[in-house]
C-alpha cells in the first residue's frame, strides 16, 4: 500500500445514520469535502463540493424566476436602525438573531447597523423611490445574497448555521389577488426545484399564526420529512399584504387617480436545502448526490497494470471526451491509490456513477458501470457507453425521488387521540391530525410530544372530527412532527 493511501486509508464513515444521526451528519459533510470549520461559531467555509452544487440550484431557480419577471439586483449588507425600526412587527420578529456594527476602528457609530438578518426593510426603502404610478407594477427583484441570524442554539453547518446563502425575493402589486396568485406561484417554484434538482418531495400548506413571518399576514410553506423522524421547514414565501407599505409608506397613484398602497410578498430558500437534501438521500458509506446537482456526475476509474497502463488511459480519456459534451465526468488518473480506495473515496464523495475500465475489458469492448444509490453494477459495450449512462443518471434522479416518496408516504400516520399522537411522535412518525385552530391547543400538543410541533397546514386539507387535543369541532387538518 501507497504511503500516501496508507495515511488515508481511515477516512470511512464510522457512525451510522440510524444509530448516531448527528456524528453521521457531521462526519458525512467533512469527510465528502463539502465544509470547513472556522473559529467563529456557526459560520462555515463552502468547499467547491457544495457551492457548485448551490450553483446549479442558483441556474435552475433564475431560469424559473424569469420566466416569471423577476430581475436579479444587489442591496447593502448593513441596514440602518431606524430603518429596521420602521417596521415594529417584522423587528420584533428578529431582534435576538440581529447583529450589529457599532464601531469602525475606534470610532463609535452615530447609529447602528444591523447586519442584514433579511431585507424587507433595506430593499424597500429604495421601492418607495422607484414606484409612482400603477405603470411601475408589478416589480419583482430578486437578490442571491448571506444573511446572518445570530441564533443561540446548537449551530448545525447547513441545517442551522450563523451566517448563510440564500435568495430572497421581493415581489409587488397593484391588488391583493395578484400577490395571492404570487405567494403561491413562488412557492411552486421552490417545491419544483426540491423535486427536479434535490429529488426531494414536499409538503406545502400554511404555517399557524404563531409560525408565520413577524410582519405578514400569513406565510406559505415547503415541509419536508427526513428519514431520521424529523421535518425540516424547506423554505417560505410569506403574504406581506400591506403591512410593510403603511409602514414604510410604498405607494402609487392607481388608474382611478387615487393613491393607494401596494400589496407585497417575499419568498426565500437557503442553502439548508443542501444539508436537506443530504439528510435524505445520503447513506452509512457516506454523501448520496442526485445527478442533477453533483458537481460531477460520474468519475471514470481505470485499472492499472504497469504492462497495460498506457492503453487503458488512453482508452479512458477518449471516454471521458467522448461524455464530456453531455455529462459533468472526471477521470481519476492518479497512481498513488489503488482502484478499491478510489472506489470507497468516491462512494463518500457521493458522485452518481463510476465507471470502470481495466485490460479485460478493453479486450471485451466494454465497461462497468456502478451506481452510487443501489451498488447496481452493469458491463456495457463501449459504443452502448454513451446513452446507457444518460438513462442511469436519469433513472436514479426518478428513484431517489420515488424512494424518500416512498419513505414519506410509508411513514406518514393519522392520529385521533393525544395518546395516538404521542405514541406516532415517540415512534419517529409524521403524523396527520386535527386542530380546532386555538393557540393553546397548538402549545399544549408541543408541550405533551416534547417539542412535536404543528409543521404545517396543508393546501389540499380536508378538516373533520375532533380536534386532537381539546376536542373541539376542528377547523384544520394539520402535520404534526419534531422538527429542526
Amino acid at each position: 500500500m501507497a504511503k500516501k493511501e496508507q495515511e488515508t486509508k481511515e477516512i470511512g464513515i464510522t457512525a451510522k445514520k440510524d444509530d448516531d444521526y448527528g456524528e453521521w451528519f457531521s462526519q458525512v459533510i467533512t469527510k465528502a469535502d463539502l465544509v470547513e470549520y472556522t473559529d467563529v461559531s456557526g459560520c462555515y467555509v463552502f468547499r467547491p463540493g457544495s457551492y457548485e452544487i448551490w450553483e446549479k440550484v442558483q441556474e435552475f431557480m433564475n431560469k424559473e424566476f424569469k420566466k416569471r419577471g423577476v430581475r436579479n439586483a444587489y442591496f447593502p449588507l448593513f441596514i440602518p436602525e431606524k430603518l429596521l425600526n420602521k417596521e415594529k412587527e417584522h423587528v420584533e420578529g428578529f431582534t435576538p438573531e440581529v447583529a450589529w456594527v457599532t464601531h469602525t476602528g475606534d470610532s463609535k457609530l452615530a447609529e447602528r447597523l444591523a447586519i442584514r438578518p433579511t431585507s424587507e426593510t433595506i430593499m424597500y426603502d429604495s421601492y418607495k423611490k422607484w414606484i409612482r404610478s400603477w405603470r411601475d407594477l408589478p416589480l419583482k427583484i430578486n437578490q442571491w445574497c448571506n444573511v446572518v441570524r445570530w441564533e443561540f442554539k446548537n449551530p448545525v453547518p447547513f441545517i442551522r448555521s450563523r451566517e448563510f446563502l440564500w435568495q430572497e425575493g421581493h415581489n409587488v402589486f397593484a391588488t391583493k389577488e395578484e400577490v395571492e396568485k404570487d405567494v403561491h406561484d413562488m412557492l411552486d417554484v421552490y417545491a419544483l426545484t426540491y423535486k427536479e434538482m434535490y429529488a426531494v418531495p414536499v409538503i406545502q400548506g400554511y404555517k399557524s399564526e404563531s409560525e408565520k413571518f413577524a410582519g405578514g399576514d400569513y406565510t406559505t410553506t415547503c415541509e419536508v420529512f427526513l428519514p431520521n423522524g424529523k421535518a425540516a421547514q424547506g423554505c417560505t414565501s410569506h403574504n406581506l399584504g400591506q403591512n410593510f407599505a403603511t409602514a414604510l409608506d410604498i405607494s402609487f397613484l392607481d388608474k382611478d387617480e387615487k393613491k393607494k398602497f401596494v400589496w407585497q410578498d417575499s419568498w426565500g430558500f437557503s442553502t439548508r436545502t443542501i444539508g436537506i437534501m443530504i439528510g435524505m438521500h445520503s447513506d452509512d458509506k457516506g454523501l448520496v448526490l442526485p445527478p442533477r446537482v453533483a458537481p460531477f456526475q460520474a468519475v471514470i476509474v481505470p485499472i492499472l497494470f504497469e504492462q497495460t497502463k498506457e492503453n487503458v488511459l488512453k482508452k479512458c480519456a477518449e471516454v471521458r471526451d467522448e461524455l464530456s459534451d453531455e455529462i459533468s465526468i472526471m477521470l481519476d488518473d492518479r497512481e498513488e491509490y489503488t482502484p478499491g480506495w478510489k472506489y470507497h473515496d468516491w462512494e463518500m464523495k457521493g458522485i452518481p456513477l463510476r465507471i470502470e475500465l481495466g485490460p479485460k475489458d478493453l479486450e471485451k469492448g466494454q465497461a462497468v458501470i456502478v451506481r452510487r444509490d443501489t451498488g447496481k453494477k452493469d458491463f456495457i459495450k463501449l459504443e452502448e457507453l454513451k446513452e446507457r449512462v444518460k438513462k442511469e443518471l436519469e433513472q436514479m434522479q426518478d428513484d431517489l425521488f420515488n424512494k424518500a416518496l416512498k419513505m414519506k408516504e410509508d411513514n406518514t400516520v393519522n392520529a385521533e387521540s393525544m395518546q395516538d399522537l404521542m405514541k406516532a411522535i415517540n415512534n419517529k412518525k409524521l403524523v396527520k391530525t386535527n386542530w380546532c385552530e386555538n393557540p393553546v391547543c397548538e402549545e399544549a400538543i408541543k408541550d405533551k410530544t416534547n417539542g412535536a410541533k404543528i409543521i404545517c397546514i396543508p393546501f389540499d386539507e380536508k378538516p373533520k372530527g375532533k380536534c386532537v387535543y381539546c376536542g373541539k369541532d376542528s377547523k384544520h387538518e394539520v402535520y404534526v412532527a419534531k422538527s429542526y
